[in-house]
């Protein structure tokens, strides 16, 4: 075995900022002294518990065996697999496994136990996250707590986030609490491996070589975690995993003007400044299985304004100006002649007037219907150029029906382009307003207010 200084030295470089954790662990776990029968160790997330406890008892070389207590649907199923690991860690090829095939509760395991650790060495039996066993008992966590202190060769350590007073039903259990890592102990920790500024290793023949490049790699990185951890990691990264995920994820878009030689490596406050937006967004914090650029609404809409006709854009929005403007208004807002007075119609702002009642805006009212004649003058009005009405322009009309754009308010045995029959719109504003911007026709210039 390794000396105990070198030992505690070796595990302290593996885990820094850790120091007094693992010397306490390495004192109460030492194969000369007796060990505690119990013993509770705390902490929340990302702390090192689990890791620093298999560790330590890896180099004493203890014979123990580690239960991952939160992949237990049931008490009996953790009974069973605490009952299996000890048999796997035991190691015996001579043991008869027949008679520990069924564990049914705590009392089966306490037998099992004893019998199968019947005059052996010490063994530590570890369940990691047992407070979040499902479908626990009440009286689990004291009689697992108790499992040391009937069995004589066996120690029982028992890892959770949260303790709760008197939950062991047990007085003097060793406790040992792992903190959450600090600002500077968070940036120590991540800052052990640093990416690489460049996508490409420095040429030879320049003068920046490898050894530069990991002094600058190591005193950018340092610096960089600092930022994101005022920025954002400090109120929003839950521990040092998801602190040291953020970092890299923002990693490649930060030294991008670094790379294409914008800025050189030691310009820090400048490559802030010119990256600000990074660590002003939140959008980095958000996790998406779909990449932001192929997502929802835009997709649908590039799809829906571009698969359409040309006449068949303008022959929607014609539909949804007849079927909420009122047709006495039809000569204001499609007549060339008023069409300086109607620009003109909303510039004087009256003072000190306020309406009787409030207008709703005729677009979050139900369509109405109109005639096809009322449609087709709409469509020649709002054209760019005269087209003849020919068979193309109906048919489109007929199209437009059979995907259920527009609709037949008359009977459903009519004739669709029987000049009798009148027709209702089935879309929205957010629709016809972007399929108009798709042929540069803005729709809110001839809309008509409430009424």
């Amino acid at each position: 075995m390794l000396p105990e200084e070198l030992l505690f030295t070796s595990l302290s470089e593996g885990y820094p900022c850790r120091a007094l954790q693992i010397r306490q662990l390495l004192y109460l776990y030492n194969s000369p002294l007796p060990s505690p029968s119990t013993l509770v160790i705390h902490g929340l997330a990302a702390t090192g518990k689990s890791t620093i406890t298999r560790d330590v008892l890896e180099s004493r070389k203890i014979n123990h065996a580690i239960i991952q207590s939160r992949e237990c649907i049931t008490g009996r199923h953790l009974l069973e697999r605490t009952l299996a690991a000890c048999l796997d860690a035991v190691d015996d090829p001579d043991l008869d496994r027949s008679p520990y095939a069924r564990c049914e509760n705590i009392s089966a395991l306490f037998v099992h136990l004893g019998r199968l650790l019947e005059g052996r060495e010490r063994f530590v039996l570890v369940f990691d996250g047992v407070d979040r066993q499902r479908e626990t008992p009440p009286t689990l966590l004291p009689a697992l707590a108790r499992l040391g202190e009937v069995i004589p060769s066996l120690s029982v350590i028992l890892i959770v986030s949260v303790t709760r007073a008197g939950c062991l039903h047990a007085a003097c259990t060793p406790f040992i609490h792992f903190p959450s890592y600090t600002r500077d102990e968070s940036i120590r920790i991540v800052a052990r491996n640093p990416p690489d500024i460049f996508l490409e290793p420095p040429s030879p023949s320049k003068e920046y070589d490898d050894e530069l490049a990991a002094e600058d790699k190591d005193w950018l990185w340092t610096r960089y975690l600092g930022v994101v951890w005022d920025a954002l990691a400090k109120s929003a990264a839950r521990d040092v995993r998801s602190f040291e995920a953020l970092a890299r994820k923002l990693w490649d878009p930060f030294v991008t003007p670094i790379r294409d030689g914008t800025f050189g490596t030691r310009d820090l406050s400048r490559l802030l400044v010119h990256r600000r937006a990074l660590f002003q967004s939140e959008s980095a914090l958000v996790e998406s299985v779909v990449p932001s650029e192929t997502t929802g609404v835009s997709k649908l809409k590039s799809q829906v304004t571009h698969e359409l006709p040309y006449y068949s854009k303008y022959l929607l929005c014609a539909a949804y100006l007849a079927s909420f403007n009122p047709a006495r208004q039809d000569t204001i807002y499609f007549t060339k002649a008023s069409e300086k007075k109607r620009k003109k119609k909303g510039g004087a702002v009256k003072v000190g007037r306020v309406p009787k009642h409030r207008k709703i805006p005729r677009n979050l009212l139900t369509p109405s219907a109109f005639p096809l004649d009322r449609l087709l003058s709409i469509f020649n009005a709002i054209l760019p150029h005269s087209v003849a009405p020919t068979a193309d322009i109906y048919t489109q009309i007929a199209t437009l029906s059979s995907l259920r754009l527009l609709l037949r308010s008359g009977a459903a045995g009519a004739d669709p382009l029987d000049g009798s029959c009148k027709w209702r719109v089935n879309y929205g504003y957010e629709f016809v307003r972007e399929l108009g911007r798709s042929v540069s026709f803005e729709m809110g210039e001839f809309l008509a207010g409430g009424e």
